[in-house]
């Protein structure tokens, strides 16, 4: 019962940016539909919140799914929601890279065909921490995604058509890079014990947002050996270089305070510094979350003059509000 009473607390906290269609738990832009307008879908398990659906609204999405915590939404709330938030201009899906989400919006893409709605699909895989031969899934989608949601949300509400706002979503994912960390795991409800256990003074390098273990365990550090390990690989994995600008997103993992997260990004402003990258915009806080992990991500995205018009564009969303 959780998720909807989250969503109905949602809807009655926000009530002129959202609403959550009656007999599902997807979350759509309360004015919806928006005749002209490429319409942006995304979804996933609870437990990230404010991801998804704290991002519905003016300049970023149209709809949100809420599946249960960590499992992907049912096929049906896909595409109730499509239906309602179809201005006429098509639909760009925004899917994080894991397979219960691949496989839904795919059978979502084959209903919008039989309702003649025009689909493009955009799939984020922005960790690092997986190497792309370790499976055939590959690099998990995390906290980069908000990237997508933000400046492809913004290129539908310039009017752009679907192939260019899928242009600009194809851009953002392939310049964004994140990796996170856990000093706790998480505890899933309905489950004795989680995916994960650390020890006393152990921290875990290379989380995923739903509980998953990392790439390596070792004792805790000071945080600026944490950000130098983190930001070694991202930095590299583009790579990033002298001269680049960078909006730089320090992610809370559910119960890091903020105190903490500042100093992370301190940190990761010193790093950059260093390396001669320039940190044009970001962002401290929580935005995709698991549940009560304390730990943190760290997300790079590599800006140019198109992105960062885009990223300042105006958007008023229950987790987000800029400019308006």
């Amino acid at each position: 019962m959780a998720v909807p009473q989250m969503l109905s607390g949602m809807e009655k906290a926000h009530p002129k940016l959202i609403s959550v269609l009656p007999g599902t738990q997807a979350v759509v832009r309360a004015d919806a539909p928006v005749k002209g307008k490429v319409a942006l879908l995304t979804g996933g398990g609870s437990g990230h919140e404010p991801a998804h659906g704290g991002f519905v609204g003016k300049g970023m999405l149209d709809g949100a799914l809420a599946g249960a915590v960590f499992c992907s939404p049912p096929l049906d709330d896909a595409v109730a929601a499509l239906e309602r938030i179809d201005g006429g201009a098509g639909a760009l899906f925004v899917i994080k890279n894991y397979t219960g989400d691949i496989l839904l919006f795919d059978m979502a893409e084959e209903e919008a065909e039989e309702r003649g709605i025009p689909v493009r699909k955009i799939v984020v895989a922005d960790d690092v921490a997986v190497d792309v031969r370790e499976g055939t899934t590959g690099r998990r989608g995390v906290a980069g995604t908000v990237f997508v949601h933000k400046i492809a949300g913004a290129a539908a509400d310039k009017g752009l058509p679907l192939d260019e706002v899928f242009r600009v979503a194809q851009k953002v994912v392939s310049n964004t890079r994140s990796m996170g960390m856990a000093l706790t795991p998480c505890l899933v409800p309905g489950r004795d014990k989680p995916n994960f256990e650390l020890g006393e003074g152990d921290m875990e390098i290379g989380i995923g947002i739903h509980g998953e273990p990392g790439v390596r365990r070792e004792p805790v550090k000071p945080a600026a050996e944490i950000v130098s390990e983190i930001m070694d690989r991202i930095v590299n994995d583009l790579p990033y270089v002298s001269g680049d600008e960078v909006v730089v997103m320090v992610n809370g993992m559910g119960a890091t305070p903020l105190m903490e997260l500042y100093v992370v990004f301190g940190e990761v402003g010193k790093y950059l510094a260093e390396k001669g990258i320039s940190i044009v915009r970001s962002m401290v806080g929580e935005y995709m979350t698991s549940l009560e992990m304390a730990g943190f991500s760290i997300s790079l995205l590599k800006a140019d003059g198109e992105l960062l018009e885009l990223f300042d564009s105006p958007c008023h969303t229950p987790a987000w509000r800029q400019g308006c």
